[in-house]
């Protein structure tokens, strides 16, 4: 087993193995002084994997209340958020008791968001199915719900007692989904540059337990030294910022990992034109995120990123900060003033 250690304010354990999910019981129990768990899932992901890890839960003592919820970004809002703090209370979960988080994003974000309100925060458990949140959104303590005009405007940063990621689940992901993840992984590619980036050069013999391994020592590196969030932390911010902005065009219909392959090309494209990176590192870039089956060039124009791009919660006043790679390995915070952003952005998107 994959052990990674993030010392933050409550230090846990991200374990990396796979078939995890038989034992989520047995590594969870030390860990809780409760035996009552609430199990939130999604349709797809229950079908799945929801009845092995309720049986994983009790074989270790645990009662055990399951929600399922309707799969999708949409369902991280806050009529669903609401439904999931009247579930737990509608359980009497206490303070020693637990939520436990079985999907993807969506899911871990919601449920964690009602771990850290209710009761004024209880204990929650990150079990990842999907690549994108087993690399990013289960680790760091990020929480949130996404509001009507931008994504991720409500939420608070609750750590959780321990992340189980089981690699053997990625294989039921479908192929769309799984690329999405592809975007964040080749994301830490061009932030930390080796050895992630010789990992991926072959998709087809792709090790897929090591390169989650390598994603989340850098996030949690990332994390130790910024836990809030307020400086380095948000260079994993990279291709976000242009990605939030395409996904809330598109009314969601363009998923996160697609907005931010579009967004980490785009990144790069206004940092050769800044002078900061060879002019070769946005194709070589976008040359990776292709061979993943993903998209490099936006849907929109220009123009009609800018409004969606000042509802970003990495605005502040009138600047915005940007993370800019200047080469594999090498990225940097940029505050930018609000008032040069239609013309930074046409150099982002040219061709939009």
């Amino acid at each position: 087993m994959n052990v990674i250690q993030v010392k933050a304010s409550k230090p846990y354990d991200v374990c990396i193995e796979n078939g995890l999910l038989d034992r989520v019981g047995e590594l969870s129990a030390p860990l809780l002084p409760g035996r009552t768990a609430a199990l939130i899932t999604e349709e797809t992901v229950n079908s799945l994997y929801g009845d092995r890890a309720v049986g994983a839960l009790e074989r270790a003592g645990f009662t055990v209340h399951r929600l399922v919820l309707p799969a999708g970004e949409e369902t991280k809002c806050l009529t669903r958020f609401g439904e999931v703090l009247e579930f737990l209370a509608s359980r009497r979960l206490t303070r020693t008791d637990a939520v436990f988080a079985l999907g993807g994003g969506v899911i871990g974000d919601l449920a964690g968001f009602a771990a850290a309100v209710y009761l004024r925060g209880v204990r929650y458990v990150q079990i990842p199915t999907t690549l994108l949140a087993a690399v990013d959104s289960s680790v760091g303590g990020k929480t949130a719900i996404d509001l009507s005009v931008g994504k991720n405007l409500a939420g608070a940063f609750h750590q959780p007692a321990a992340v189980f990621c089981d690699p053997t689940l990625l294989s039921t992901l479908p192929p769309e989904t799984f690329s999405d993840g592809c975007a964040e992984v080749i994301k830490y590619a061009v932030l930390a540059g080796e050895p992630l980036y010789s990992l991926l050069q072959t998709p087809a013999s792709a090790d897929w337990e090591t390169i989650i391994t390598e994603c989340v020592s850098v996030k949690r590196n990332l994390v130790e030294a910024d836990e809030f969030d307020t400086g380095e932390r948000m260079l994993l911010n990279l291709g976000h910022t242009f990605g939030h902005a395409i996904e809330q065009a598109s009314a969601l219909s363009v998923t996160h990992g697609k907005g931010v392959a579009i967004g980490t090309v785009a990144a790069a494209r206004l940092s050769a034109h800044l002078g900061l990176c060879d002019p070769q590192l946005p194709e070589q870039i976008a040359g990776l995120l292709a061979r993943y089956g993903l998209p490099v060039e936006s849907p929109y124009p220009a123009a009609e990123l800018e409004g969606h791009m000042l509802s970003d919660k990495k605005r502040a006043g009138k600047t915005i900060r940007l993370v800019l790679p200047e080469g594999f390995g090498r990225c940097i915070l940029r505050e930018t003033p609000i008032d040069e952003l239609p013309a930074l952005l046409r150099e982002a998107f040219p061709g939009a």
